[in-house]
């Protein structure tokens, strides 16, 4: 989905987020954010960071790094160091020319996205689980992986100076009505422009979904979103 923002400049650029933040609202370990957007050390070995080119210290995380941690997000269960993608994710920041290919409208939007990665991870060998897009089966037509599927999905786009970048994210992509907002909540998950912890606390405090939705002007069904994302969340 695109939307308009008017004047609205390198959003991805924007400092949004510290790394235990990211952890906390993409529901990761401790710690990694910081391992797979900064890079790490372990037994006198340097690991290098997937998100960014190299290691820089800062704790403060950018829209378009926790854009491209939450696509990581969705491999975390792949049982591979994802570590691993790292490669292709250089071959795609050098044809791009950008710090942010996994969060770029070019891959994920334009025709030739997906040939594009296709040939960057032909390039580097990269194997599944980590593949971003497969051949479909019997066909030569090149289809998005599950978990890359599931990230685009999660995305809205913002058309904005003769670009494209990522004006929201959903941390479920099946629950439309909860987004993360660089611009609303401190970049907490939101429904409109309540952040949805808040309804949660509520809710454990012994308020009823309707007292919620008449207090901030939300539809019943709103607060259900925000409740049922809360629960996902707590587990």
């Amino acid at each position: 989905m695109m939307t308009g923002m008017g004047d609205l400049i390198d959003l991805l650029s924007r400092p949004v987020y510290g790394l235990g933040q990211v952890d906390r609202i993409l529901g990761l370990h401790s710690g990694t954010a910081r391992r797979w957007i900064d890079g790490y050390q372990r037994g006198g070995k340097a690991y290098p960071p997937v998100v960014r080119e190299q290691p820089t210290g800062d704790e403060i995380v950018t829209w378009g790094e926790f854009v491209e941690t939450r696509l990581l997000a969705q491999y975390r269960d792949s049982g591979v160091p994802l570590v691993n993608m790292r490669p292709v994710v250089d071959v795609l920041r050098e044809e791009l020319q950008t710090p942010y290919p996994l969060a770029s409208a070019r891959t994920w939007l334009e025709p030739q996205g997906r040939e594009l990665v296709a040939k960057a991870q032909d390039d580097v060998g990269l194997e599944r689980p980590l593949n971003l897009v497969v051949v479909r089966t019997g066909q030569s037509v090149l289809d998005w992986t599950p978990p890359a599927d599931a990230f685009l999905r999660s995305v809205e786009w913002t058309s904005a100076n003769g670009a494209s970048q990522p004006r929201l994210v959903r941390p479920v992509a099946d629950i439309e009505d909860v987004v993360i907002d660089p611009l609303r909540g401190f970049g907490e998950p939101v429904v409109r422009n309540v952040r949805t912890d808040i309804i949660g606390e509520l809710v454990r405090a012994g308020d009823s979904p309707d007292m919620i939705a008449e207090l901030y002007d939300l539809s019943r069904s709103t607060v259900d979103a925000a409740v049922r994302y809360e629960l996902l969340r707590a587990s």
